[in-house]
């Protein structure tokens, strides 16, 4: 349990071998087939300059960055593993300019205030300090009529979500109305949410 609790919590702030391999899982399909399923609630927008917030091993980045092409990038982590693996997965965004990344914490975002159309939180808002603090900085540093997307594995009821939790130091996995509740305290307004059909997964987006 010792050794798997290890791995596990390296969820939260990869480091080390063990971030390594969980960063490269990060990049892996099932963890993909989530992050498109929530990206198809995005619908038709059009942004121009979009922030990654958690960016993990960049592998949804790539894909924004396929979706939008002809928009601009920063994808941000405050683990150094997260972020050696980002640049590594889209090196050649980041020779082209249209890619950039950052390693800092949410609750404090290195970023402009109003200088992005969209920014989303693929699995990551589980472990965010103060969730009403950060969604704060998330709202600060979108444009209005920004979009911010969340999208998440667990919907807070799973029975899936609640062993993570005893496994995952500082986990918190959270239901629709909780993040709802969060984003319009933060400055939010039009959220909505989504349950997968079939599986405990959960996006929510939010309009500023």
């Amino acid at each position: 349990m010792g050794l798997l609790k290890s791995f596990f919590s390296q969820t939260r702030k990869p480091e080390g071998v063990l971030g390594k391999l969980m960063v490269n899982g990060m990049n892996g399909s099932g963890h993909a087939k989530l992050a498109d399923w929530g990206m198809a609630h995005l619908g038709g927008i059009a942004p121009s300059n979009m922030a990654e917030l958690g960016c993990g091993g960049g592998r949804n980045a790539a894909e924004l960055m396929r979706r939008y092409p002809k928009a601009a990038l920063t994808a941000l982590d405050y683990s150094v593993t997260s972020v050696e693996t980002t640049r590594k997965t889209n090196r050649n965004e980041i020779a082209a300019g249209q890619c950039s990344v950052v390693q800092a914490s949410v609750e404090s975002l290195p970023l402009a205030s109003g200088s992005f159309d969209l920014a989303t939180a693929f699995e990551t808002v589980y472990f965010w300090p103060g969730l009403e603090k950060c969604f704060a900085e998330v709202c600060r540093v979108l444009k209005p009529g920004g979009v911010f997307l969340i999208c998440n594995e667990s919907d807070g009821c799973d029975e899936g979500g609640k062993k993570f939790e005893k496994i995952i130091d500082g986990m918190k996995c959270y239901t629709a109305e909780e993040l709802a509740s969060a984003l319009k305290a933060a400055g939010f307004s039009e959220v909505k949410s989504d349950r997968h059909p079939s599986k405990p997964w959960l996006t929510v987006t939010a309009r500023k």
